[in-house]
């Protein structure tokens, strides 16, 4: 699904990727964990084409193909999704539409027809129900008023609604109570499959309570120091990241 070889990044100069080696096959979820700092973030936003990080060396192929070269609508069309850790408020557009607008988008890419309102409502109402979100926040503008845990809950919807095959998600769980946690979790677990992977960036082995990824990597100073099964989140939560940190250096 997933494969990056030396991946290193820069922004304003500042090289903060510094050789990111990783597979995420398909069907599989992977979390990223690693202290502040040290570069999750910023892998999640060069996979999906923010143009203010400058590749500087590496390659990213997803299903066969090199994502670095490509602009980042056409990696969305090509099924990557990003998860904001900080989803932004979008004053005037309406929720509904947007969703809409992003579906149809994919689906023409897909060479599937469009949904139009009353099919597109329908399928909406489904998924927001699933993810216990009132139907009112189809009618609010894109995260305009919404709280924390809503804003989350919308890129959980997003994610639903777009079904992508790659989803990185940028410590979505941040700020969420215990409720929306799950929410979150049930969300991805929903999508799970032989055609779906999953990139999660968090802090918090709580939320791989609910996930159960299948392999947990450790990135500090924009290298992957350590990888291993569920049981290193439970590891890192009991001893943090200093030892391994240190190990590593």
């Amino acid at each position: 699904m997933l494969n990056i070889r030396g991946l290193a990044a820069s922004i304003d100069d500042k090289p903060i990727l510094k050789g990111i080696d990783l597979i995420v096959p398909p069907g599989e979820v992977h979390a990223v964990m690693g202290p502040n700092g040290a570069g999750k973030s910023t892998l999640g936003y060069v996979l999906a084409g923010r143009e203010d990080y400058v590749v500087t060396a590496g390659s990213a192929v997803f299903n066969g193909t090199e994502l670095l070269g490509m602009d980042p609508e056409a990696r969305a069309a090509a099924g990557v999704f990003l998860a904001f850790q900080a989803p932004i408020e979008l004053p005037g557009v309406n929720n509904a539409n947007f969703l809409r607008t992003a579906l149809n988008a994919i689906r023409r890419s897909r060479g599937e027809g469009e949904l139009d309102a009353v099919q597109f409502l329908k399928l909406a109402r489904a998924e927001t129900k699933r993810l216990a979100m009132p139907d009112d926040m189809l009618k609010r503008n894109v995260n305009v008023g919404f709280s924390g845990g809503e804003k989350k809950r919308n890129e959980v919807l997003q994610m639903a609604l777009l079904r992508p095959k790659l989803a990185i998600l940028d410590e979505t769980d941040s700020g969420l109570d215990i409720d929306a946690l799950k929410i979150v979790a049930d969300g991805v677990n929903a999508l799970r499959g032989p055609d779906f992977s999953a990139l999660v960036i968090t802090h918090h082995q709580r939320l791989l309570d609910h996930l159960v990824p299948n392999r947990v990597h450790v990135l500090s100073a924009g290298r992957i120091v350590r990888s291993g099964g569920p049981e290193l989140a439970r590891e890192l939560e009991k001893s943090g990241y200093a030892g391994i940190v240190a190990e590593a250096a």
